[in-house]
């Protein structure tokens, strides 16, 4: 069994082709109930060098980072995201292993917080952790369709539907508040599904966590899709997929409130401050990289590190709207892969949120050659490159603390290992 179906294996994935997730999802309506899977995209991160092993910016430093500092030995699941406490302790969440972990590295000690349920301390699928003012922590819990805060000391608190009434906000009746980013104030940001097959961009939006307001701060492309519509004795069901590694905008936000923004038309970064004005770097050369037989087997390997598809089921009975969500479930096989509509070559980076350091450094992941090395440029807040940062294979950038950075690194079976870099 080779490393690829071995990954597969551990996970208990099937060997068939199923979906493809989009980039802000797959949606599937029959008879009036809506299925949306939501694909996070392969990577979550930032990687920075092109096809041919240069960095992004003429004069740019170049470091490699293959030696972390700290490292947990015990593989979780899944890890998006990481929470570093004021004690310096780090948070975790793993929603396939069902388990939210306060860690010390140093002391290579650790403890479970809360439990998995339905309860008011308990939680199915927590899927991220992020921090809000006043040392509190924002938990997503995924499997009960609900935002959690932590207080100060992790004690349990009030809980808020990621399901929002969106109002004057032209997005329909409901949209989901599942944050890829915070801000320093507590303001939630995730981006709108769009109305996939009918316009190639939708917005980014923010979620003010302690008034409720929800407003728009950018406006991105989304990937290409194909629509395709059938009929049967059930009714009609319409399936919009991804084009896989189509073209995208990628996103993040730092913590004084400043949207970033990688364009994918002229690859070109620009800082949205929080009074709308704009500040656009210049465009940075890339050297495109041909889509082969390599590279479609890459994409699938890295769904599957990610996780599989975030999948969210919405139905509407007699004006009752119900949500259920999971993670997982994503599936390849090497036939399947080239029955999909490719383009010709990939994107410049990854159709993935954008890391901000605590420098205001923006992590942008450049895609590059089937088997090279995860590398990522660092653009300041003028759009320039300042330095690209390359990382040993399977390894992705997680989060940030106090002057470090936190990576994992993916292993043969698709477990995560969690490591502590300093912050170059």
């Amino acid at each position: 069994m080779g490393s690829r179906e071995m990954m597969r294996a551990s996970r208990g994935e099937k060997s068939g082709w199923g979906v493809l997730a989009i980039g802000a999802g797959i949606v599937v309506v029959i008879a009036g109930t809506a299925l949306l899977v939501l694909g996070d995209g392969p990577g979550g991160d930032g990687s920075a060098v092109d096809g041919g092993g240069r960095g992004a910016g003429a004069g740019a430093a170049a470091i490699a980072l293959d030696r972390p500092e700290a490292v947990w030995d015990e593989a979780f699941s899944l890890i998006s995201t990481v929470r570093e406490l004021p004690d310096g302790r780090l948070l975790v969440a793993d929603p396939l292993g069902q388990v939210v972990m306060r860690l010390d590295l140093d002391a290579g000690v650790a403890d479970t917080i809360g439990g998995v349920g339905e309860g008011p301390e308990e939680y199915r699928q927590p899927d991220a952790v992020w921090p809000l003012p006043g040392g509190r922590t924002l938990l997503v819990d995924l499997g009960n369709g609900r935002l959690t805060e932590l207080d100060s000391t992790l004690a349990f608190g009030d809980t808020r539907p990621y399901a929002l009434s969106v109002g004057g906000v032209d997005l329909g009746a409901m949209t989901l508040a599942l944050p890829a980013a915070v801000d320093g104030r507590g303001g939630l940001y995730f981006r709108g599904f769009g109305q996939p097959g009918e316009r190639d961009s939708t917005e980014v939006f923010r979620y003010d966590f302690e008034t409720a307001a929800l407003d728009t701060v950018a406006v991105v492309k989304i990937p290409d899709v194909v629509v395709e519509t059938s009929r049967s004795a059930a009714g009609q069901s319409t399936s919009i997929s991804q084009v896989p590694l189509s073209p995208a905008d990628s996103w993040g936000v730092a913590a004084d409130g400043r949207v970033v923004v990688a364009r994918s038309s002229d690859f070109r970064v620009e800082w949205i401050q929080p009074d709308g004005s704009v500040t656009s770097g210049p465009s940075v050369p890339f050297t495109p990289v041909g889509i082969g037989r390599a590279e479609r087997e890459q994409w699938a390997d890295e769904r599957m590190e990610q996780g599989g598809s975030l999948s969210i089921g919405i139905s509407n009975n007699n004006g009752v709207v119900t949500m259920t969500a999971s993670r997982g479930g994503a599936s390849s096989n090497d036939e399947g892969l080239d029955d999909q509509p490719w383009p010709e070559v990939k994107p410049p980076f990854y159709d993935a949120p954008i890391p901000v350091d605590g420098l205001g450094r923006a992590w942008v992941r450049r895609h590059r050659e089937a088997g090279e090395s995860p590398a990522y440029d660092l653009f300041d807040g003028n759009g320039e490159a300042v330095m690209t940062v390359e990382f040993g294979e399977g390894r992705r950038v997680v989060g940030f603390g106090d002057g470090v950075l936190y990576a994992v690194r993916m292993d043969m079976f698709g477990l995560h290992t969690l490591e502590r870099y300093a912050l170059p």
